[in-house]
């Protein structure tokens, strides 16, 4: 499959995923079609998902600016329509533990505040766009995986309530009895706020909403090399050139290391993998997730899991490391395991999808949101660690906003910052594959311990 480490971009040869969204899925909306001939535009979007499309909506409804997006396949082909579908209040991978200790009481709290405005943003794009994405009851549980966990979820929910002033309840494991069942129920940590939904209907919406007000959004259409001439950019696509005066790139965890120099090592493309079941009987659904609400556990490589409102079991987590290894049979097999081994129950189950897609992770493990130094008016978002649902589609709209030539203020100061190469960029797969060796044996040494 495309890898952003080995592949200039993700040409018509690659296919879609086994995606249980594209199943269930409407009608993809109409777009603009391939780039054709030469174009001079205001504001050239790289990028068709969650952050490209909300930057093309927010330029015309609230700039009105009419922006051009290169999608190199379809609109929200890579992760925005092919993700694990939890809207949370979320971003990155630093537990509030360690950013607080790093950033202070201060940053973290501003920085709350933005994923807490990334949920509102995409509750009120459902709401007012009319946007029909299967949205369920807001609840999350982040559920420890051994019993020795359940301390730090304790002082995790006193971290929220007195730091952040949010109201995270500790759930102990009797508690769960009706909502998180089998043997790894030990206590959980409920967020009453954040959602799943069908992430590619989601998208869709945006789409739609962004052409509405003005948007351009050419499909197979990748950047295929990037020339400065003066004030101007030049985007050399397969059937055409298109001019732009500013740039948004929007292609996070899909961003190849050839797309321009200043803008490669900055993230790890870090593959996520999910299975969805056939549905569970009514037995199988009492006996693992009675909730529908959004799950996660404690363990250093975590599983993401939910109950499908037709009663599907959809399972996800980390384990392929390179593109070219990614659809080896043992990745859906250990995703199996791992699910069979938290609910008994689904044992002999039938897997009907297994796909996968790229996270970007960056060096610090926080997202950004930036000007581009040294390249003029070129500005760029991402580094959601898996977790950007609603925080893409947040920083999509201050991307606008910095392309239409106002600031974005944030008291999170680290979000406006270039994030720092990955150095030995050559070797960062290896250290990638000794990480995961390292949690591995972390997890497998923590299960032995529960017995």
């Amino acid at each position: 499959m495309y890898d952003p480490l080995v592949h200039p971009f993700p040409d018509r040869s690659q296919p879609d995923p086994d995606s249980y969204w594209l199943k269930v899925g409407n009608e993809a909306p109409a777009d603009d079609g391939p780039v054709a001939g030469d174009l001079s535009v205001d504001v050239a979007i790289i990028g068709g998902g969650y952050t490209g499309l909300s930057a093309a909506l927010a330029l015309g409804r609230d700039h009105g600016i009419k922006a051009t997006v290169l999608e190199a396949r379809s609109s929200a082909w890579g992760c925005s329509g092919r993700n694990g579908s939890f809207a949370r209040i979320s971003g990155g991978r630093v537990p509030w533990s360690s950013l607080v200790k790093t950033y202070g009481r201060d940053t973290a709290r501003a920085y709350f505040d933005e994923l807490r405005q990334g949920l509102d943003t995409v509750r009120d794009l459902i709401s007012t766009g009319g946007i029909a994405c299967d949205k369920q009851p807001d609840g999350v549980y982040k559920v420890a995986a051994f019993g020795a966990h359940a301390g730090a979820l304790r002082r995790e929910e006193e971290l929220y309530n007195e730091v952040l002033g949010y109201p995270a309840r500790y759930v102990d494991a009797g508690g769960l009895h009706g909502v998180h069942e089998g043997p790894e129920s030990h206590g959980a940590l409920y967020l009453p706020d954040g959602f799943s939904l069908n992430p590619l209907e989601l998208a869709r919406g945006l789409h739609r909403m962004a052409r509405s007000h003005g948007a351009r959004i050419h499909t197979n259409s990748p950047a295929t090399d990037w020339m400065r001439e003066g004030d101007t950019h030049r985007l050399v696509t397969p059937a055409g050139t298109v001019r732009a005066r500013r740039v948004i790139v929007a292609t996070n965890g899909y961003t190849s290391s050839r797309l321009h120099p200043r803008l490669a090592a900055r993230i790890l493309p870090v593959h996520s993998q999910i299975i969805v079941t056939a549905p569970m009987s009514q037995a199988q659904v009492e006996a693992s997730l009675p909730s529908g609400k959004c799950m996660f556990d404690t363990r250093g490589l975590l599983f993401y899991y939910r109950r499908l409102p037709d009663d599907r079991m959809l399972f996800g987590g980390r384990s392929a490391i390179s593109g070219s290894d990614a659809a080896a049979p043992r990745h859906r097999q250990y995703l199996y395991d791992a699910m069979t081994r938290k609910f008994p129950a689904l044992a002999g189950i039938s897997v009907d999808h297994w796909w996968g897609g790229w996270v970007a992770v960056t060096r610090n493990s926080l997202p950004f949101c930036y000007r581009v130094p040294a390249m003029g008016d070129v500005f760029t978002a991402g580094g959601y660690a898996g977790s950007g649902v609603s925080f893409s589609i947040h920083l999509g709209t201050k991307l606008a906003l910095m392309a239409a030539g106002r600031p974005f203020e944030t008291g999170a100061a680290f979000l406006a910052r270039e994030p720092e190469r990955y150095p030995f960029a050559s070797f960062i797969r290896l250290g990638q594959w000794m990480a995961y060796r390292w949690l591995h044996a972390r997890d497998a040494r923590e299960a032995r311990r529960a017995g």
